[in-house]
C-alpha cells in the first residue's frame, strides 16, 4: 500500500498517512491510435491498483489530438471492470456540458457496476474551446452555467436511494430517480480552479479538489476559503480535500527530465494558442528546440512539476503535501515516451508509478 507515516509538519494528525491517486488524461502521442492510448490507460489503471494508489480519475476534454478523454463515464466503467479495490470517478465530469439528469443516470449505473468504489468529481469548466462548447451546448437552457449551483443540488438527490420530486405549479408532484433501487451512491467532489469552486463546495459541504495541475496560481488561497468556510452537511461533517500535481519519475534525473519535455511543450503551446497535435515522441521533443518564448514558458511550467528520481519526486510530494495539510496527492503521471517504445503502453508513466509506490510503500 502507500502509505508513509506524518510528521512533516502536517496540520493535520501525525498519524495520518500519505497516500497518492492518479489522473489519467489518456495521452496520444505521435503515431498512436486512440485504440492504442486507451490500452495503454487500462494496463496503467490495472497497475496502479495493484500497487494501491487509492484512487484512479479521469478527466473530460474535447477535441484535442493529444487527449483521448472525452467520455468519462465510459471510461471509468472500462476500469472499473479490469480493477477490485481502486476506486474509480471523473476528474472531472464537467457538468455545464451535460444534463444533471444523465450525469446522475450514468454515476448511479456505475456505482451499480463497481460499488462502494465510484467518485463523482464535477467540473464548472468547458473542458475545449468556445467552437467545441457551443456544440456540447446546444441543448439549451439545461447546460447554462450559471445553473451550476442548482445542478449539483439536482445532481445529490437524483444519486440518493431517495431521489428527488418535480412539483408543478398546478400542485402536482413526480418522482425522478437516477436508478432504482440504489444501495449506495457515488462520492460526489467538486472540482475547481478559482475562489469561486472553493466556496460553493464549502457551502454545499462536498469535498472539494483544486486543479493545481494545470492552474498556475491561486492553491492556497482557494484551499484556506474552502476550510473556513465549510459547513457541515449530510454528505461530510469537516472539510475534505487533497492536492493535484504532475510528476514524472525515472531511473536518472536525465531520463525525468527528457520525460517531461513533451507534455511541458504541449501546455507551452496551449498559453500561446498555437495549433494542438499530437503529443511528441521524446525524440521529436529534443529534436526540435524551442523558441525562447515556448522556452520560458517551458520553464515555468517546469517549476510547479515533480521530476526526478524517484526518492526526488517522493521527498517533493511529501513536503507539498504538508505544506497545504492533507494525506492525499492525485498525480498527473506526465511522462512522455521515446519513439522505440511499444504504442500500446505507457512505460514512462507505468515507471513513474512503480518508483513512487516504492519510496511510499
Amino acid at each position: 500500500m502507500l502509505s508513509l507515516s506524518g510528521g512533516l509538519g502536517l496540520t493535520m494528525s501525525d498519524a495520518k498517512s500519505l497516500s497518492l491517486s492518479v489522473l489519467d488524461l489518456v495521452p496520444v502521442r505521435t503515431g498512436q491510435s486512440s485504440v492504442q492510448a486507451v490500452t495503454a490507460s487500462m494496463s496503467l489503471a490495472r497497475r496502479a491498483d495493484e500497487l494501491g494508489y487509492r484512487r484512479y480519475w479521469f478527466a473530460e476534454h474535447h477535441n484535442m489530438p493529444a487527449v483521448a478523454s472525452t467520455a468519462p463515464p465510459v471510461l471509468i466503467a472500462a476500469a472499473a471492470m479490469q480493477t477490485s479495490r481502486i476506486r474509480v470517478g471523473s476528474g472531472g465530469v464537467m457538468l455545464p456540458n451535460h444534463a444533471p439528469l444523465i450525469v446522475a443516470e450514468q454515476f448511479a449505473a456505475l456505482e451499480a457496476i463497481a460499488p462502494g468504489r465510484v467518485d463523482l468529481g464535477i467540473g464548472r469548466a468547458p473542458g475545449s474551446d468556445p467552437v467545441i462548447t457551443q456544440l456540447l451546448r446546444r441543448s439549451g437552457t439545461t447546460s447554462e452555467v450559471e445553473q451550476f449551483p442548482q445542478h449539483i443540488t439536482d445532481i445529490l438527490k437524483l444519486v440518493g436511494a431517495e431521489g428527488a420530486t418535480v412539483r408543478f405549479t398546478s400542485g402536482g408532484e413526480y418522482e425522478v430517480h437516477a436508478t432504482p433501487a440504489a444501495s449506495g451512491v457515488p462520492e460526489v467532489w467538486l472540482l475547481g480552479s478559482s475562489d469561486y469552486s472553493a466556496t460553493l463546495a464549502a457551502a454545499y459541504g462536498l469535498p472539494y479538489v483544486f486543479a493545481n495541475h494545470f492552474a498556475g496560481d491561486g492553491l492556497e488561497r482557494a484551499i484556506e476559503l474552502y476550510r473556513k468556510q465549510f459547513q457541515p452537511s449530510e454528505h461530510l461533517d469537516a472539510p475534505r480535500t487533497f492536492v493535484t500535481a504532475n510528476a514524472v519519475a525515472a531511473a536518472t534525473t536525465e531520463e525525468a527530465e527528457e520525460r517531461a519535455l513533451p507534455q511541458l511543450r504541449q501546455f507551452a503551446r496551449l498559453r500561446t494558442n498555437k495549433p494542438m497535435r499530437a503529443l511528441e515522441t521524446v525524440d521529436e521533443a529534443l529534436a526540435t528546440p524551442s523558441d525562447p518564448l515556448e522556452q520560458s514558458l517551458v520553464d515555468g511550467v517546469r517549476s510547479r512539476w515533480f521530476v526526478g528520481t524517484g526518492p526526488d519526486v517522493a521527498a517533493g510530494l511529501r513536503e507539498f503535501a504538508a505544506r497545504y495539510g492533507v494525506d492525499e496527492v492525485m498525480i498527473s503521471p506526465a511522462a512522455g515516451t521515446y519513439a522505440a517504445e511499444p504504442l500500446d503502453a505507457s512505460p514512462g508513466r507505468t515507471q513513474t508509478l512503480e518508483l513512487l509506490a516504492d519510496e511510499l510503500g
